[in-house]
């Protein structure tokens, strides 16, 4: 038995198509196809059979795909037991993710690896909730979020570790008449004109809440997604936005406020491959990330320059 064969058809259970094993590999697609034509006479047995336009696994197929996956998993065990023997883990790793989270968790994980042998190499990435699983794909770790303490959509197995809870907090000018509160209730909200998310992104939840809560229905001017336009414009305006408490505004004289009676947070978590969470270098920066975490939710914090 050949274990290329199992880590091919490992990576077509991954990946969906032939072209997208020929690209994440380096090869062409008519190479990975005589491959696959080879571990077929190998195993003598269909592994694969058409579907539409392309190829899906049989039976057999998915069953040797999942033995590629505890080949990989073992493999990475025996790299990590060694880079244990030989006294450091090494090499590259690779993580991707969520910017707003990334602001407050790259800079401390950087120091603590930097008298190390490894090398993180950071993407940001802002996509919706489900989409953070496809990442895995290219990357050892992925940063994602939920609304609730369950893993992300579309993570099913996958490893998945939960960094920190962030509060999400009403946002608004320090001249803004609810800034004097400590903080503010849905109530106080439905009269205010919002800065959103596009509909369906995680923090418009806590819109939907608000309006759930007072029975009546908010007011949303504009919809973006990069939280430092709209720290922007709440500073300039008598606006509010929902907006992630550990990454600190950057607009002058935006301040945060919880929000009493809704559960407005969000869960950071660390998502990687089974096979990659084996790595020790991986399971270094994880553990990096996770001491470079926040931990004191106790109160909001106001932006200044």
């Amino acid at each position: 038995m050949d274990v290329r064969h199992l880590e091919l058809l490992r990576e077509l259970a991954l990946r969906g198509s032939l072209a997208e094993v020929a690209r994440a590999t380096h090869r062409t697609p008519s190479a990975v196809s005589q491959q696959l034509r080879t571990a077929q006479r190998e195993f003598g047995t269909a592994l694969v059979e058409p579907s539409g336009r392309g190829l899906r696994l049989t039976g057999a197929g998915r069953l040797l795909a999942d033995g590629g996956n505890e080949v990989a998993r073992v493999l990475e065990r025996v790299q990590a037991r060694w880079d244990e023997f030989r006294g450091q883990p090494s090499g590259t790793v690779t993580v991707a993710g969520l910017p707003s989270a990334a602001t407050y968790l790259l800079p401390g994980a950087f120091a603590e690896l930097e008298t190390t042998a490894i090398d993180l190499v950071f993407t940001d990435e802002d996509v919706a909730e489900r989409a953070y699983a496809d990442l895995v794909l290219e990357h050892d770790i992925v940063i994602a979020h939920s609304l609730t303490r369950r893993a992300p959509a579309g993570t099913e197995g996958l490893v998945t570790v939960e960094l920190v809870r962030e509060p999400l907090d009403v946002a608004m000018a320090a001249g803004h008449p609810l800034a004097a509160r400590g903080d503010v209730r849905p109530e106080d909200l439905v009269d205010q004109e919002w800065i959103g998310v596009p509909i369906g992104f995680p923090f418009d939840t806590v819109r939907l809440a608000v309006e759930d809560s007072t029975g009546q229905p908010i007011t949303v001017v504009q919809r973006l997604r990069d939280n430092r336009l709209i720290e922007a414009l709440v500073a300039a305006s008598h606006k509010v936005a929902i907006l992630p408490r550990f990454t600190s505004p950057q607009g002058s004289g935006v301040v945060l406020r919880p929000l009493l009676g809704i559960e407005s947070a969000r869960h950071i978590f660390a998502v990687m491959r089974p096979d990659r969470a084996e790595r020790l270098a991986v399971r270094r920066v994880l553990a990096a990330l996770a001491d470079a975490a926040p931990h004191d939710a106790a109160a909001p914090r106001a932006a200044s320059r």
